[in-house]
This record gives C-alpha cells, structure tokens and sequence, in this order.
C-alpha cells in the first residue's frame, strides 16, 4: 500500500543556522531549495529534503540521518572536505551488507553515506 505522501523533509536542530548552512550547502553541495529564516531546507532527491533549523542550547538528538548512494567514496571526500568528522574510510559491514562510513555534522549530529549489497533492496538510488 502506498501512503497519501508527496515527500520526506527531515530536520535537524542547529545551533548555528549560518554554519550549518556552510557545512551542507558549500562542504556537501546541496542545494537550498528554501530559506524560511530561523530553517533552511536543502535537496537530497526529488522527493527527500534535509533541513536544519536554528535551536541555540539544544543539542543533537540520537537519530541518525542514512543517505543512500552508490558513490559512497566520493561522499566521503565531500565530508572530509568540508571538515567533518569522519570514523575511517568506507568499509563493508556484513552484518548489515552494506558499504559505508559515518560522519558528524558540526552540532554533532550522526550522518551515515551508504550502498546496499543486498538485491533485495530495489529502491532508486
């Protein structure tokens, strides 16, 4: 059954709108699609958006952003270029049959690039 939906925004609290904005628009080169002044939403595909919203004093939530991409290496020198945190170089995971890195975002918040092994797994990327 498919849902009544149109798109998936997820947002993050940021404690600095204009820093992060630097970190995912210029670092990760996404691409703005709308400013509302205290959030800022960016593109991850026609229908999956990132935003990030000014929150001075909170801090990053245990949920963890995945984006879903066959050129996992070339994420990861996007990350290391705009000076995130990086855990190593991208690495199998056979328990999860995947390939994959995480990274952190400058409040501290978890980002994970991946591909699926699994043919199973028949989304578009």
């Amino acid at each position: 059954m498919t849902l009544p939906i149109d798109a998936h925004i997820t947002f993050l609290k940021v404690a600095d709108l204009d820093r992060s904005s630097a970190f995912y628009g210029d670092g990760l080169g996404l691409t703005m699609v709308l400013d509302q002044g205290g959030c800022r939403i960016y593109t991850l595909t026609d229908s999956a958006f990132l935003g990030v919203c000014e929150r001075p004093g909170e801090h990053a939530s245990n949920v963890m952003v995945t984006f879903v991409s066959d050129d996992v290496a070339g994420w990861h020198e996007r990350f290391v270029a705009a000076g995130a945190d990086v855990d190593g170089e991208p690495r199998d995971n056979a328990d999860y049959r995947i390939f994959h890195f995480f990274a952190t975002d400058p409040d501290g918040h978890t980002l994970e690039v991946q591909r699926f092994w699994d043919e199973d797994w028949d989304q578009p990327v």
